[in-house]
């Protein structure tokens, strides 16, 4: 079906299709705690258009029952490629939700995109912990530490809007790490129908990278619902959505030790100590690397 005959008023939004090939559809339970960021529509039409965004991590795909989403780190790239801030941002107990202005047409991509670095190293005979920025990294650690050890990370979470005919400048890759490029575009995806995607990783095809799609309404059925795929050598894959709705898209990557220890700044939970009390930092087991994408999608009726 044409996306321009899926064109609706301001008022009345689409949904935008997904679609599963590959035959390995494998059944999962059901992940805790996966952030996601679902827009009130995701094609529109006609100027003086706007879409609220409802931003959480929850158990339930959709549903905020857990936290909010943080929004410091949430942009918007505008079809022409220019940065934007979200709008009229707020966070609840359980959920953020922000407004996004679709001025100019053409599709938006609405997310975040965040590289971490977690490190260990020794001072004065004692172990030093750091969790922060690549910027903050570079100043608060020394260049010749000694037994230097770190974990670099980089976490995309992303959603699409495109008002009137869909754009593809918002794809172009970045070169860092995990990045979607549609061969089908995300807003012109329909239920039953076979759509192509390709990840790169820092530039490169991701090549046998998994790939989960969880539906949303969870609530409603006996059984989750997820499926896996797998890309190939250069990077893509075909998926075709079983029903129509909107959808989680999720892929990890890691490489070396990517393990986290008790101990240091940012590194609270299981190793905190009764009371309160951090434990002594311990030193990380080895460098390493983790990359991953999130994006919710929308699966049009054919």
């Amino acid at each position: 079906m044409p996306f321009k005959t899926r064109l609706l008023a301001v008022v009345a939004p689409l949904t935008f299709g997904v679609a599963l090939a590959l035959p390995l559809l494998v059944p999962s339970t059901a992940s805790a705690h996966r952030g996601w960021m679902v827009p009130s529509a995701t094609v529109l039409s006609g100027e003086g258009a706007w879409v609220g965004v409802d931003a959480a991590v929850s158990n339930e795909l959709f549903y905020a029952d857990h936290n909010p989403m943080r929004l410091d780190a949430v942009v918007v790239t505008a079809p022409d490629g220019s940065v934007e801030k979200i709008q009229n941002p707020a966070t609840g107990k359980y959920r953020s939700t922000f407004d996004v202005q679709l001025a100019k047409p053409g599709t938006y991509k609405i997310g975040s995109a965040v590289s971490t670095i977690t490190a260990s190293w020794t001072q004065d005979g004692q172990v030093k912990r750091f969790r922060g920025s690549p910027e903050d990294f570079a100043r608060q650690v020394p260049a010749a530490a000694a037994d230097l050890k770190t974990i670099k990370s980089f976490n995309r979470n992303e959603t699409f809007v495109t008002r009137d005919a869909p754009t593809t400048t918002v794809f172009a890759p970045t070169g860092k790490g995990l990045e979607l490029v549609p061969v089908t575009h995300p807003n012109d995806l329909v239920a039953g129908e076979a759509a192509t995607f390709r990840f790169l990783l820092d530039g490169k095809p991701a090549a046998d990278l998994e790939v989960t799609f969880a539906p949303g309404n969870s609530r409603y059925r006996a059984a989750p619902g997820d499926f896996k795929v797998r890309t190939g050598a250069d990077g893509s894959f075909k998926v075709t959505f079983p029903e129509a709705g909107m959808y989680w898209m999720n892929a990890v990557v890691r490489t070396g030790e990517t393990g986290r220890g008790p101990g240091g700044p940012g590194m609270g939970g299981p190793g905190v100590a009764p009371g309160g009390a951090q434990p002594p930092a311990t030193p990380l087991a080895g460098d390493g690397m983790s990359a991953s994408y999130t994006a919710t999608l929308e699966a049009l009726l054919p």
